[in-house]
């Protein structure tokens, strides 16, 4: 049995084992697709006179498309590619990285205590920034009273309105009302602000109203309110009740009769 030729392999192009592409000399083909570093496309050009032009801008020759024929290569500047294109993935990792969801179980049936503790524990998870699954599990002919759990539900949103919001509104399924939580950044940042201003408020206050009078410490009026002044303490000659005779310069006698006395003809010249 006669066999035809053998049919010439085809080589596979070989890339860097860690995936970077080539650049500048490490470039193999001989002439390559030009894109500037504008992005425009220059065309098929020979691989020396591509290196040539990226020498002049002091930039490199990056390989960006080794498959195609010829392969495609553009201008650019490779270090800070390679910044960019790390700082892409970081932020792709990021956010493709899910957040993990707790869950706290009450029963219809919860002591205080108990429901400030489990209470205090998805605030801490809010805080952390996980989002919380709340759960209500209901007993026997508890399910046919869906308005107990959903009491509960209400009282743990009204306890941590100011760090989350309500992501999934209750919903009964089965034996089970559940309710999710997510921390909402904006929300908290208000609650915080609103704490610091009235902290400052009241701070403002006691120092308004000053020390008690115990302390000897007075506050100074504001600009432009009227400042009250005792009256000078004037000292004012006695009043007697008699009769007084003062005796001029020139030997004559005065009778001084006090007001509201009648006056007598006791006294001669």
């Amino acid at each position: 049995m006669s066999m035809g030729p053998a049919k010439p392999r085809r080589c596979p192009i070989a890339t860097p084992a860690n995936n970077e592409p080539r650049i500048n000399d490490r470039i193999r083909a001989r002439e390559v697709r030009l894109v500037s570093a504008e992005g425009e496309q220059v065309g098929v050009t020979p691989l020396a006179e591509a290196l040539n032009i990226a020498r002049e801008q002091d930039l490199d020759l990056v390989e960006v498309a080794p498959q195609a024929n010829p392969p495609v290569c553009r201008i650019m500047d490779y270090g800070k590619y390679k910044y960019e294109a790390a700082q892409k993935a970081k932020e792709s990792r990021r956010k493709s990285t899910q957040v993990a969801i707790k869950e706290m179980k009450y029963r219809v049936k919860i002591g205080k205590g108990d429901f400030d503790t489990k209470t205090h524990k998805i605030v801490g998870f809010l805080e952390e920034g996980h989002k919380v699954k709340v759960t209500i599990m209901f007993r026997g002919r508890e399910v046919h009273h869906p308005e107990l759990g959903m009491k509960i539900l209400d009282n743990v949103a009204a306890q941590t309105t100011h760090l989350a919001k309500i992501e999934a509104t209750p919903r009964l399924d089965g034996r089970n009302m559940t309710m999710v939580l997510a921390p909402d950044k904006r929300v908290q940042a208000a609650w915080e602000a609103a704490q610091r201003k009235a902290k400052s408020e009241e701070a403002a206050a006691e120092l308004q109203d000053g020390a008690s009078p115990e302390s000897g410490i007075q506050v100074a009026p504001a600009a432009g309110e009227p400042v009250e002044v005792d009256a000078p303490v004037t000292s004012e000659a006695p009043v007697t009740s008699a009769s007084e005779t003062i005796e001029p310069s020139d030997g004559a006698l005065v009778a001084i009769v006090p007001e509201g006395q009648p006056e007598t003809n006791d006294m001669q010249e």
